[in-house]
């Protein structure tokens, strides 16, 4: 380890002799368990730096990160430290005195000359109330993110089993940044998806309609000029009842995209649904879950609640039913859900699956659901139950872990 000349503090007097106390193993465990229980990432490092500057006896701590150039690295989280300082440290180069050589050398530094740090914060912070830094580098196999600090009022002697302790506790921090990061692409790769499908939905079904209204305008110009009165009113038939599906098919794509997922997760969401639905639409339904274990990820369920919604709302506004019935099972390595009424089922010929399946002119949630389907590599049938009423069914794999969902 890299130390430069300080002085060092007397064995009564160096608070790191509490941390001596605490198993190293408690201290790596209770950090694991912040990584497993803790979702958000400024809570994580708050708690994380509160313990260590405890246990070490610090005044201050701090954690800094690459940027994606690797030119600098960027401040987000610390303890202790003055708003002046602060305000000078929210991002330093990557070669920044203490930090950039725990950076770029891979290893725990301990620094007591502190001028660099002076001449960055233009604070009395160093070489007053601070005397000695601590760099530790955060990896993730075997990539450097980044570094964290701990600010000591007093130059003392770390033992090498501690030093051993605080890179361990560097590698679960840089686990941390990697799942946050993680985290964020995938939220911004559902995004993505999300704003994709809902352009193709726009293009395939209002695109169209426009421009089947776009030709229905020039005939109906046409019929006024020649004072065809029997044509002009059919065009203009024509053109109020694609007025009326596409606004119709608006407000179906608006309601896909507004609703949310209950933050309970699917099975709560389900048997919310199934408890408001006869106050909403008038229809009894009944949710029977054969899989209480079941096992999916957000983005998962996500695609399930807006299968199961559609459906529903199907029922509600055209199948005149009084009873429906929802069913969560699992069967041969695939999840099944089933939604059923016993209304007036769907027209003939419409039954099969795919994109084609439409309830009536201008209604396009089922290519919707058909393009949910496929992300969870699955497919939705849709058919006639033996009482006259449509059943939908969405049949997708089971994951044997928490496996990703195709994008």
């Amino acid at each position: 380890m890299k130390v430069q000349q300080r002085r060092v503090a007397s064995l009564g007097e160096d608070p790191t002799a509490e941390l001596d106390k605490v198993p190293a193993l408690d201290i790596l465990s209770q950090i694991t368990a912040s990584l497993a229980s803790e979702n958000d990432l400024e809570a994580l490092l708050e708690r994380f730096l509160g313990t260590i500057v405890i246990l070490a006896g610090a005044s201050g701590g701090a954690v800094r990160v690459l940027t994606n150039s690797g030119l600098e690295m960027r401040l987000v989280g610390s303890v202790g430290l003055p708003e002046d300082v602060l305000k000078r440290e929210q991002m330093v180069r990557h070669d920044c005195g203490t930090c950039g050589e725990a950076a770029r050398n891979d290893d725990v530094y301990q620094a007591t000359e502190l001028r660099v740090c002076t001449q960055q914060t233009k604070s009395d912070y160093f070489g007053q109330r601070c005397s000695q830094v601590v760099a530790v580098p955060l990896k993730y196999k075997g990539k450097i993110l980044g570094v964290y600090n701990l600010f000591m009022d007093v130059e003392r002697e770390f033992a090498p089993e501690l030093l051993g302790l605080l890179r361990a506790i560097g590698e679960l921090l840089g686990l941390a940044l990697e799942n946050d990061r993680l985290s964020r692409d995938n939220m911004r790769m559902s995004l993505m998806n999300e704003r994709q499908m809902m352009a193709n939905e726009v293009h395939d079904s209002l695109a169209q309609t426009l421009v089947y209204m776009k030709t229905r305008v020039s005939l109906l110009r046409d019929a006024i000029v020649e004072h065809d009165q029997s044509r002009a009113s059919k065009y203009l038939d024509d053109l109020d009842c694609e007025l009326g599906n596409a606004h119709t098919s608006l407000r179906e794509l608006l309601t896909h995209f507004r609703n949310r997922m209950d933050p309970e997760g699917l099975l709560h969401a389900l048997q919310s649904i199934a408890n408001d639905f006869y106050d909403r639409t008038g229809v009894f339904l009944d949710f029977t879950n054969y899989v209480p274990d079941l096992n999916l990820m957000v983005e998962q369920e996500v695609q399930v609640f807006h299968i199961v919604q559609e459906a529903l709302a199907n029922i509600g506004r055209h199948a005149h039913a009084l009873r429906a019935h929802l069913i969560l099972d699992k069967k041969d390595g695939f999840y099944e859900v089933t939604i059923q009424d016993d209304g007036g089922g769907i027209s003939s010929g419409a039954s099969g699956s795919g994109a084609s399946i439409r309830a009536q002119p201008g209604h396009f949630g089922m290519s919707i659901m058909q393009e949910r389907a496929k992300r969870l590599g699955g497919e939705i049938t849709v058919g006639t139950t033996a009482g006259q009423g449509t059943l939908v069914r969405l049949s997708f794999p089971a994951p044997n872990g928490r496996s990703e969902v195709t994008a």
